[in-house]
């Protein structure tokens, strides 16, 4: 019986192999290097995505929830979402629910906002001094709605820093006069920037006395009363957060005289975080999954390629046998060099996935990152691939009698 070959020598007439067909296996590669890259990529996104959506999330407090019309089926179907949520009840809230320590009711309307030549449209909120400390905001320029101005109703507004820039380009801010629904309101202070929440951008809105809202803009509903978009409630603390939306959804349904189905939502900073979590990772799992596929593409290739390299070493293949090479010398050989063109493929991919990872969290705001396990799993993928896909090939150059194949010399 012939001597088994030692595997650094058959690892090393593999390397000779494809260093002897340098473009052939390039081209090999290539398939496998850009479906490593497409997953790493993907990935990373998501993942940039998921991080985005979760640091937004958390900037809105872990003990903040948010009390909105309707029912569930109402606001997933898009229906005009009913009027269910009036100032009475954010009273009730404040005055009846002890594991609350302040309720923000909002009012929240489009108009087109006017400085000189310059108009925007933009979110007008009516809120009360506490949404700043619910909401986690921060005054930059100026201060910030006061219960005086409340009281008063008076005509005073604190900008965004987008929607300042955009009316103000230039100058002091503070002080300056912007109309509202051709209404007057003087500026009293710039907000810090915040960012998007919920899809809407923060720093283009504009924050206005509730009263003011309701006595100016918005009105009173003469069969309901002042109708509000939706309260941000502040638990005591994060512990408390459960009781106060039991507390609350209890005391809505009773002045609502619920008996069925709620018309309003509660919904808490984590109930979000877990929505979007699902959300964005259904949606980096399926983009993974698609990229994948250009994997199995490249897999396909080198396959293609080891069959065709096969054909043509019928004779090398021949000639080592009848020397005395055995069959699992020749199948061993053939393997490792589709590992090796799938694990270089693999590791190429894997670097450029990275380095657009990378380029993407340098020039969007999507914090992207990839996990080395990722990485460690998307080689790993690519060498099980080149297994997988090389065992027929190297079966089919195992198979071949040597009588045979020595006869085309």
């Amino acid at each position: 019986m012939a001597p088994k070959l030692p595997p650094l020598e058959t690892v090393g007439m593999a390397l000779s192999t494809l260093r002897a067909n340098r473009m052939r296996s390039l081209l090999t590669m290539l398939g496998i290097v850009i479906g490593n890259a497409s997953v790493i990529t993907l990935v990373g996104v998501g993942r940039g995505a998921q991080n985005l959506a979760d640091s937004q999330l958390s900037s809105l407090g872990a003990n903040v929830l948010f009390i909105l019309p309707g029912r569930n089926d109402t606001r997933r179907q898009g229906i005009d979402v009913p009027k269910t949520l009036v100032l009475e009840d954010a009273e009730a809230i404040a005055e009846q629910v002890p594991s609350v320590r302040r309720v923000v009711p909002q009012i929240t309307l489009s108009e087109v906002v006017q400085s000189g030549a310059q108009a925007v449209t933009s979110s007008i909120s009516g809120v009360t001094p506490d949404f700043v400390p619910v909401r986690s905001f921060e005054v930059a320029q100026g201060r910030f709605l006061s219960e005086s101005d409340v009281r008063s109703a008076r005509s005073v507004v604190v900008l965004g820093p987008d929607l300042r820039d955009k009316l103000i380009p230039t100058g002091q801010a503070i002080g300056r006069q912007v109309r509202i629904r051709d209404q007057s309101f003087e500026v009293i202070g710039v907000m810090a920037p915040k960012g998007a929440v919920f899809g809407s951008n923060q720093d283009e809105a504009a924050y206005i006395p509730l009263t003011t809202m309701v006595s100016r803009l918005s009105g009173r509903d003469p069969t309901y009363g002042v109708v509000l978009s939706f309260i941000s409630v502040e638990a005591v603390d994060e512990q408390r957060t459960s009781a106060a939306n039991f507390q609350i959804t209890n005391l809505l349904r009773q002045r609502h005289r619920i008996l069925r189905e709620d018309d309003f939502v509660v919904r808490s900073q984590k109930e979000a975080q877990s929505i979007v979590g699902t959300i964005t990772g259904g949606l980096t799992l399926m983009l993974a999954a698609i990229a994948a596929v250009s994997l199995l593409v490249g897999g396909i290739g080198i396959m293609n390629i080891m069959l065709v390299s096969v054909s043509e070493r019928t004779e090398e293949i021949g000639l080592r046998k009848a020397l005395g090479a055995r069959s699992t010398d020749v199948l061993l050989q053939f393997l490792v060099e589709s590992m090796v063109l799938a694990c270089a493929g693999g590791v190429v991919g894997s670097a450029v996935g990275i380095s657009a990872v990378s380029l993407v969290a340098l020039f969007t705001p999507l914090p992207a990152a990839i996990a080395p396990a990722t990485v460690a799993g998307t080689v790993l993928l690519s060498g099980s691939i080149g297994l997988f896909f090389g065992v027929v090939p190297a079966r089919r150059a195992a198979q071949l009698d040597p009588i045979v194949a020595l006869r085309s010399l």
